[in-house]
């Protein structure tokens, strides 16, 4: 038996703005003997920042943090501490968030509802180098299929989804106005939509923005 805290304990990071739900999974994950949370975070630059302090081995991390979210934070662990395995877990797992997920590294996907006992062998399957994705999740993935939107037309859909005009877009954007709604155009008929908010609403409940 591992004690924890030991040096062949895992080192756990948890990410999650809701502070109830952190606490919880903090409590329930230091139960394990092999289980050593020594970091909590509340937005992505915490996480960032303690994940490098305490040099982790796994982050758990919520999809939807302040800024970055869980898959930015990922991708600058896959740079700054690429030792450290990445655990994706969320109550919105729409398609297009998973395929985000993996093509940033993120090894384990999850929904909020998953039980403690199965996040603790996520973590532990992460740590050895394994991964692991929620079959229902993964199946949503597949038949959605691809994002259809260029790059370019996601980042303006998401800023119109802010409900900017078009003027204010195309200053955040270093694009013309004229580009833009081309780019809002081309999304809207991608997506067979009558106009840019269900343009917007369809990017977002299918993860792609």
């Amino acid at each position: 038996m591992t004690t924890r805290g030991s040096t062949g304990s895992i080192r756990v990071l948890l990410a999650d703005d809701e502070h109830l739900i952190r606490t919880a999974l903090a409590q329930m994950l230091d139960l394990e003997d092999d289980l050593h949370v020594v970091a909590q975070a509340a937005s992505g630059e915490e996480a960032v920042a303690m994940a490098l302090k305490e040099r982790v081995d796994v982050a758990v991390l919520d999809l939807q943090m302040p800024a970055p979210d869980g898959i930015g934070v990922a991708e600058r662990l896959a740079t700054d501490l690429p030792g450290c395995g990445c655990v994706i877990v969320t109550s919105h797992g729409r398609p297009g968030h998973l395929k985000r997920a993996l093509a940033a590294g993120v090894r384990g996907f999850l929904p909020k509802t998953t039980s403690a006992s199965t996040l603790a062998e996520v973590v532990r399957r992460v740590h050895a180098g394994g991964r692991h994705v929620d079959p229902e999740l993964a199946a949503e993935a597949i038949a959605a299929g691809d994002s259809p939107l260029t790059p370019r037309e996601a980042d303006v859909l998401e800023l119109a989804a802010e409900g900017a005009p078009v003027e204010e877009i195309a200053a955040r954007a270093s694009l013309s106005p004229g580009t833009v709604r081309n780019y809002l155009s081309n999304a809207m008929t991608k997506l067979g939509a009558a106009n840019r908010h269900d343009a917007c609403a369809t990017a977002r409940r299918m993860g792609w923005i």
